[in-house]
C-alpha cells in the first residue's frame, strides 16, 4: 500500500470520483487543505469523498507554495509519502513543487506554472513555432482596444488564470470588449482564494468543430489515448454542453490532432503526467483552444473509462507514485458520451419531470440531478444543473443517445412553469 498526499481537490466530478478509486486500488492518502470546509457534507448528512477517504487531514496554507511545502515535509519526517497529486487546476504547481522537494515523480515546477496560464503558453507556441492563434494580451481596456484593432473582430476573450470556462467569451466590437474586460478583470482573487492575474488574454476567433484530444506522458514519452468531441452552447459564452468519446474526425485530421498535440507538449516541455489538449479542427490544421495539464474533467474521464477499459484518474494515480501508465484493454462500448442538464432562463429549479425513463433506459449509465437549484444563464460550466452518461456497443451512437435523454427531460420553476434543457447539438467534422 502506499500513501499519497493529496493537495486539495476540486469539489465536484473528480473530487467525487478520485477518493473512493485510490481507496480501491489498496493505497491511502493524506488531504493537505486550507481548509477541510470546502469540502462539505451532503444536504443528507454523508460526507464529502475528498474528506471522507482521507486517513489524515493536515491544514496549511496551500495558496502559499512555501507553506506547502514545509507542511508536506512535516508530515514526510513522520510517515512515508510516496507520491503529490492534486485534481484542481489552482494547485497543479504547487503539487509539483512539493514533489519536487520530496524527490517524488512529477512534472517540472516552471513548466506547471506555464501550463497553467493561458497566455504564457501562447507564448512558448510561438516560441516554438507551433502554430496557434494570434493573441493579444492586455491590463487595460484601452491596450485592449488597440489590440483588437489589430486582430480584428470577432475575438475571444479570456482571463488567463481561471477554468470551467468561466468569463471566455465571443466578442464583437468595443462595447462587447469593454465589457468582458470589466468582467475579467474584476476579482482580484480566485474561487480559493488565490491572488490572479488580472490581464486579458484576446485571441483570434479560429473556426471549425473542437475536440480535446487526451494523452498520458511518461519520461518524456506520449500516449495518445483518444480524441472527445465537444457540444458548445450558443455564443457569446463557450460552455461545453456535452462530449463524446471516440471522435470521429474524417480523414488525416486524428493523425495531425495527434501530431500536433505531441508539438504543443514539447514546446511546453511537458514530460510527466496527463494533458486534456482543446482544440479546433480549422481548414488550416489543428489549432490550439487551451491545453489543461491534468486529467479530463465534465466526466470525460469516465468517458474514456467505459471506452478503454482504463481510468484516466487511475493513471494519475501511477503516475504519482512512478509507475507506467496502464495499457488499453476491450470493453465492448464503442461510444459513450455525456451530456449536461442547462436551463435556458434564469429561475429557481424545483424538480425535475422524466427522470423515470433515464432509470428504464438501459443506454444510460448513469444520471444526477442536484435540485432544487438556482439556474442562471449559462456562462461557466458551473451552471450546469446535472448531467447523463450513456455508453453504445455502435461506434459514434452514444451521444445521439445522451442528447435525447436529456431533451425529454423538463425542468420544473418555482413560478409554476416548466422548459426543457439546452440543447446538445451534433459536433459536424
Amino acid at each position: 500500500m502506499a500513501t499519497l498526499l493529496m493537495v486539495e481537490s476540486w469539489l465536484r466530478s473528480t473530487g467525487h470520483s478520485l477518493p473512493p478509486l485510490i481507496r480501491r486500488l489498496g493505497h491511502d492518502y493524506v488531504l493537505l487543505t486550507k481548509d477541510p470546509a470546502l469540502y462539505p457534507d451532503s444536504t443528507a448528512g454523508r460526507r464529502h469523498p475528498v474528506r471522507g477517504n482521507a486517513s489524515e487531514i493536515v491544514r496549511a496554507d496551500t495558496n502559499d507554495p512555501d507553506a506547502a511545502v514545509a507542511a508536506a515535509r512535516a508530515v514526510a519526517r513522520r510517515r512515508r509519502i510516496d507520491g503529490v497529486l492534486t485534481t484542481c487546476d489552482y494547485y497543479l504547481a504547487t503539487a509539483t513543487h512539493i514533489a519536487d522537494a520530496l524527490g517524488l515523480p512529477g512534472a517540472r515546477p516552471d513548466v506547471l506554472h506555464t501550463a497553467t496560464r493561458k497566455h504564457r503558453v501562447r507564448q512558448a507556441l510561438d516560441a516554438a513555432g507551433v502554430p496557434s492563434p494570434r493573441f493579444a494580451v492586455a491590463d487595460s481596456f484601452d491596450a485592449a482596444r488597440t489590440a483588437a484593432a489589430s486582430l480584428g473582430y470577432p475575438l475571444v476573450a479570456k482571463p488567463v488564470d481561471l477554468n470551467s470556462g468561466t468569463s471566455v467569451q465571443r466578442v464583437e466590437d468595443d462595447t462587447e470588449l469593454k465589457d468582458a474586460c470589466q468582467e475579467i478583470t474584476a476579482d482580484e482573487h480566485n474561487t480559493r482564494g488565490q491572488p490572479r492575474e488580472r490581464v486579458v488574454l484576446l485571441e483570434e476567433l479560429v473556426e471549425g468543430p473542437e475536440v480535446s484530444v487526451e494523452a498520458v506522458t511518461s519520461d518524456g514519452e506520449t500516449t495518445i489515448v483518444g480524441i472527445t468531441d465537444k457540444s458548445l452552447a450558443a455564443p457569446p459564452a463557450f460552455v461545453e454542453s456535452g462530449h463524446m468519446f471516440p471522435a470521429e474526425p474524417p480523414g488525416s485530421a486524428v493523425a495531425e490532432a495527434e501530431a500536433y498535440v505531441r508539438d504543443v507538449l514539447r514546446a511546453l516541455g511537458y514530460r510527466h503526467g496527463l494533458s486534456h489538449t482543446e482544440l479546433r479542427l480549422t481548414s488550416d490544421g489543428p489549432r490550439l483552444i487551451e491545453i489543461n495539464p491534468r486529467q479530463p474533467g465534465g466526466y470525460i474521464f469516465d468517458l474514456l473509462r467505459l471506452v478503454t477499459g482504463v481510468d484516466p484518474l487511475e493513471q494519475l494515480v501511477r503516475l504519482s507514485l512512478g509507475e507506467s501508465p496502464k495499457a488499453s484493454e476491450p470493453t465492448g462500448t464503442a461510444s459513450a458520451a455525456v451530456s449536461f442538464v442547462i436551463s435556458p432562463r434564469p429561475g429557481t429549479v424545483v424538480g425535475v419531470a422524466g427522470t423515470g425513463a433515464l432509470d428504464a433506459d438501459p443506454g444510460v449509465v448513469r444520471w444526477r440531478l442536484s435540485v432544487p437549484a438556482r439556474a442562471g444563464l449559462p456562462r461557466s460550466n458551473d451552471a450546469y444543473l446535472g448531467h447523463v452518461v450513456t455508453a453504445s456497443p455502435e461506434a459514434g451512437a452514444a451521444r445521439a443517445e445522451a442528447a435525447a435523454a436529456v431533451d425529454s427531460l423538463r425542468l420544473r420553476f418555482a413560478d409554476g412553469s416548466t422548459a426543457r434543457p439546452i440543447g446538445v447539438p451534433g459536433v459536424v467534422f
